[in-house]
């Protein structure tokens, strides 16, 4: 029987400050709970599922911290519109200090909506990206929203969140490209394996500042009229044509 109590614990995990207190986040759904299962820097802390998410019971008995509960109690504690089958709190994972020497690396600035980062997330982990930076006023990729657009691969990139001037000052010699509207065609480009990406807020692009740190400016080319990509669609482009 779910309680009033972890209900409101759970909905309390909607805002960053009590995912920050607790250093956990919410993931919904067979599909992404069950690969951070498997993941190895993940610990969960709480779980909550219908009987036919797990038929056999194994993982209930496997796990105290699992408890079956009813559609309506899934209903009560679950954040989307349509609760899917499981709800699962788990601690943030922990990473190994990040190497920013060698290898390919995103920096996002001022990426906003938590669905276009969760994406941006996958796309990296697609790519064999294992680190991200963010910087402060990008949005948290614990969000819920977030967490389920990455699809589980919060698990497996890191997410750092930190002034990408100052960051990236530490490594003077690390080729930057900067995704702009006017700049080198992509096309233009051999195969990127050491740098970063840099991508900016959709409609304000990338400040002044960081863009002084660039040193090659690229752009995807406009055949139509559109006004400008997706942040997360223009990151897929781009690293398709570093990856050939």
């Amino acid at each position: 029987m779910v309680t009033k109590s972890q209900v409101k614990y759970i909905q309390s995990l909607g805002h960053k400050k009590f995912r920050d207190e607790e250093g956990v986040f919410v993931a919904e759904g067979p599909k992404i709970v069950g690969e951070l299962l498997l993941a190895p820097n993940l610990r969960l802390r709480q779980l909550y599922a219908l009987k036919e998410w797990d038929p056999g019971g194994s993982l209930r008995l496997a796990q105290p911290s699992v408890d079956e509960v009813s559609e309506s109690e899934l209903g009560r504690l679950s954040g989307l519109s349509t609760p899917n089958q499981v709800i699962a709190v788990f601690e943030k994972p922990s990473f190994p200090a990040p190497d920013w020497t060698s290898g390919l690396h995103l920096v996002l600035d001022g990426i906003q909506d938590p669905g276009n980062l969760g994406t941006i997330v996958r796309i990296a982990d697609w790519f064999g990206i294992g680190q991200v930076l963010a910087s402060p006023d990008s949005a948290d990729v614990f969000n819920p929203k977030a967490i389920q657009s990455t699809m589980g691969s919060i698990g497996r990139v890191q997410v750092v969140y930190a002034d990408p001037e100052v960051w990236l000052a530490k490594y003077p010699g690390l080729p930057l490209y900067a995704a702009v509207l006017e700049g080198q065609r992509i096309g233009e480009l051999g195969r990127v394996a050491r740098g970063a990406l840099i991508i900016g807020n959709e409609s304000k692009g990338i400040r002044p500042g960081l863009m002084r740190l660039a040193s090659h400016l690229i752009t995807i080319p406009r055949v139509g009229q559109a006004e400008s990509l997706n942040a997360a669609v223009a990151t897929g482009i781009i690293l398709s044509h570093f990856a050939g």
